[in-house]
């Protein structure tokens, strides 16, 4: 898919009616892009998920990677478009060495994702965690007032959400708040895929000394998410699930929320933070 063509299905045009105090005009509104991809491996369907067209390579080698089916870049042979889609792009065809064909066996899911689900299928609670996850880099730190300067920097980077008002993000910073990174999509877990698999189809995992700042909740997924990718510090502009918090501390991850307007909530791993947490009254 080209840019342009990905840029086009990302946000597309709608005709809509607004009411405002009273007066009612007709307009032309931006709508984020929500259509199905599949994932197949060699000829066999793995999974169909609800996305933001664009980037799609990307988030089929993040989903396989966080998913535990492949474990390095070099277990991929082949990323490219089944023969049916090549004019539509709704599906991605995935060529992986052998070793790795057992592993997506075990945990393979027929099921519909939709945009806000990345769990959906999971039928035990043994099966929410991926195999392979590791308690990231016990040594990485982060200024607070680097950490509160994170949205403001990501902010103007979104541009689809610009346009739509309606799509998730998630992006990688450096110590010093560089943004390194942005992916955007009409789900949490898609957009935090397609990061990964940047990163993992650049070579630049495990992403252990990065923060990753995401929009909407800090929910189960994406703390594992973040784990298999190795990224130490995970900030939020929402709340964060008691499963997300519960991963976080077994882990050793720094889970941060609520991080608006100069504050934030810490619920674990604040010595990344090098915060000095008084003792409860």
């Amino acid at each position: 898919m080209n840019g342009a063509e990905s840029n086009r299905r990302s946000a597309q045009s709608s005709l809509v009616s607004e009411w405002n105090d009273g007066k009612v005009r007709r307009l032309n509104d931006s709508l984020a892009g929500e259509e199905p991809l599949l994932i197949q491996v060699a000829d066999q369907a793995l999974t169909v998920t609800m996305r933001t067209p664009g980037d799609d390579f990307e988030l089929t080698a993040g989903f396989l990677f966080t998913e535990g089916m492949v474990r390095s870049r070099e277990e991929i042979v082949s990323l490219d478009w089944a023969d049916d889609s090549e004019a539509e792009h709704h599906a991605v065809r995935v060529e992986l060495k052998a070793g790795a064909i057992p592993r997506t066996q075990e945990t393979k899911r027929n099921f519909l994702s939709t945009s806000s689900c990345g769990l959906c299928g999971k039928t035990s609670l043994e099966a929410l965690y991926a195999p392979g996850i590791t308690r990231p880099n016990p040594d990485f730190r982060l200024d607070p007032q680097v950490l509160c300067s994170l949205p403001e920097t990501l902010r103007p980077a979104q541009t689809v959400f610009g346009q739509t008002g309606g799509l998730h993000a998630a992006a990688l910073f450096d110590p010093s708040g560089k943004l390194l990174a942005l992916r955007e999509d009409v789900g949490r877990h898609n957009a935090v895929d397609k990061l990964v698999g940047w990163a993992l189809l650049q070579g630049h995992l495990p992403l252990s000394n990065c923060a990753l700042l995401a929009s909407g909740r800090g929910g189960f997924e994406i703390i594992q998410k973040s784990l298999m990718a190795g990224i130490p510090l995970l900030a939020s502009v929402s709340a964060a699930s008691s499963l997300a918090v519960q991963m976080a501390r077994e882990f050793g991850l720094t889970l941060v929320g609520f991080l608006r307007n100069r504050r934030f909530v810490v619920y674990c791993g604040e010595e990344r933070l090098g915060l000095g947490v008084p003792r409860d009254q």
